[in-house]
C-alpha cells in the first residue's frame, strides 16, 4: 500500500504536489521534491483549506477539527506546541511520562491512550474522532499505513473521520532526493496550522526554528565540506546485533547535515537501512550520536547514554574506532533527532555546538 501525505492548499489544487511521493523521472527528483515542499500555501483568509495528498486525492475542511486522534506523540507534541492541544482525545504510542518539554508533558499525559502502539481499528474508529493524523505511513508500522487491521478509506469515512499524514516523515522514504533541510518538517506544521486554525502559533514556531538554524549555518559555513567531522547516529535501541543507519532521505540526515557534520550513510537512498558492524568499521567515523530513547528522566537518559557507551567501548567490533578511541560521542535523544518536531532545530544547534565548540555557542 502505497503511503499518502497531506497539504494545506489554497481553494486551487496543485497539479505538481503529486510529485511529493509518487513515481517519477529520477533525474527530475530533485527539482519534484523542491516543487511538492513550495506548492502548498495556505490561504491568508483561513478556512476553506483544501488538502492534497501525494497521489492527487483531495480533501476539504471548511472549519477546524473538534476532536483529533494522533498515530503516536510526533503528531501529538506538534498539536500541544500549536496550541491545539485540547483537541486532541486520544492517541497512540503515547509519549512517556516526563519525555516532553516541561511545559507540554502535563497535557500530554491528560490525553486518553487508545493504543500503546498501533491503536486497533475498533477503538479508532470507535473514537469520535473528526481527523485522525497519521505519522510514520510509508514505514509499514507505526501509526498505520500497513501494520495490522487498518481502517480503509471507505470505513474512516462511514465513521466520519479523515485520514491526514505528516508528510516529512509519511514520505521519507520514497523520495527521489537526499533531504538536507528542515523544509518539510516546517510545511508539516504549517500544515497542522492551517487545519486547526493555529496558523499565527505555527508561523511563530516555525520563524524560531529559521532562526536557530540559520544561527548555526552562519557559524559552520566557513569549513568545507571534504573538512567537515562524519558523524555515525547509533540507534542503540534499534539493536546491536545488526546497526541499524540513518540514510539520505531521513530527517535526521538533514539534522547531522545543516550542523556541520557529514553523515556516514549519507551516501544510503532511503530512511533507514540494516547493515553490518564491518560497514561501520569501513566508516571509521570521526563522531558518534549515542541515539537513545528518552527515558523520561534526567537520570533514567544518563544511565542508557551511559550504557550505550560502554557497549561502544567493549564490542571487540567497535572499541577501535576513531571516534570511540577519541571519545567523540554526542548525547542526544533518538526522537528530537529522527521524528519530525520543532525541536529538530535545537538538536541541530546542539550538535554543531559539540562538534564546533568555538564557533557555536
Amino acid at each position: 500500500m502505497r503511503s499518502r501525505v497531506w497539504w494545506p492548499t489554497t481553494a486551487v489544487v496543485l497539479g505538481l504536489l503529486a510529485a511529493g511521493c509518487g513515481d517519477g523521472d529520477k533525474d527530475k527528483g530533485a527539482d519534484k521534491d523542491k516543487a511538492a515542499a513550495a506548492g502548498a500555501s495556505v490561504s491568508g483568509g483561513g478556512f476553506p483549506v483544501d488538502v492534497t495528498d501525494c497521489m492527487g486525492a483531495k480533501t476539504s475542511f471548511a472549519a477546524a477539527p473538534k476532536k483529533i486522534v494522533t498515530s503516536n506523540a510526533a503528531a501529538l507534541e506538534l498539536l500541544l506546541r500549536l496550541g491545539a492541544g485540547d483537541k486532541v482525545i486520544g492517541t497512540g504510542f503515547p509519549p512517556g511520562k516526563g519525555t516532553l518539554p516541561a511545559e507540554l508533558d502535563a497535557q500530554a499525559q491528560q490525553v486518553k491512550v487508545l493504543g500503546k502502539m498501533v491503536i486497533p481499528k475498533e477503538k479508532l474508529l470507535g473514537s469520535g474522532a473528526d481527523l485522525y493524523i497519521d505519522t510514520f505511513a510509508s514505514m509499514g508500522g507505526m501509526g498505520g499505513g500497513g501494520m495490522g487491521d487498518t481502517p480503509t478509506d471507505a470505513e474512516y469515512k462511514a465513521a466520519g473521520i479523515k485520514h491526514i499524514y505528516l508528510k516529512s516523515t509519511a514520505c521519507a522514504a520514497n523520495r527521489k532526493s537526499p533531504v538536507t533541510d528542515l523544509s518539510a518538517v516546517q510545511d508539516d506544521i504549517t500544515s497542522l496550522g492551517a487545519v486547526t486554525g493555529t496558523s499565527a502559533k505555527a508561523k511563530e514556531l516555525v520563524s524560531g526554528m529559521k532562526k536557530t538554524v540559520d544561527g548555526v549555518q552562519a557559524a559552520v559555513q566557513s569549513t568545507p565540506e571534504a573538512s567537515r567531522p562524519s558523524y555515525f547516529f547509533f540507534d542503540y535501541d534499534a539493536g546491536t546485533k545488526q546497526p541499524s543507519v540513518v540514510c539520505n532521505r531521513q530527517v535526521a540526515h538533514a539534522v547531522i547535515t545543516l550542523a556541520g557534520a557529514r553523515n556516514a550513510f549519507g551516501d544510503c537512498d532511503g530512511d533507514f537501512k540494516q547493515v553490518g558492524w564491518e560497514d561501520v568499521i569501513a566508516k571509521n567515523p570521526d563522531w558518534i550520536q549515542l541515539g537513545v530513547r528518552d527515558r523520561g528522566g534526567e537520570a533514567a537518559n544518563k544511565a542508557a547514554f551511559d550504557e550505550a557507551e560502554k557497549w561502544l567501548k567493549s564490542n571487540a567490533a567497535t572499541k577501535g574506532l576513531k571516534a570511540v578511541a577519541e571519545g567523540h560521542f554526542v548525547r542526544i535523544g533518538s526522537e528530537r533527532t529522527t521524528i519530525a518536531g520543532v525541536s529538530n532545530a535545537d538538536t541541530v544547534h546542539d550538535i554543531a555546538k559539540a562538534l564546533y565548540p568555538g564557533k557555536v555557542g
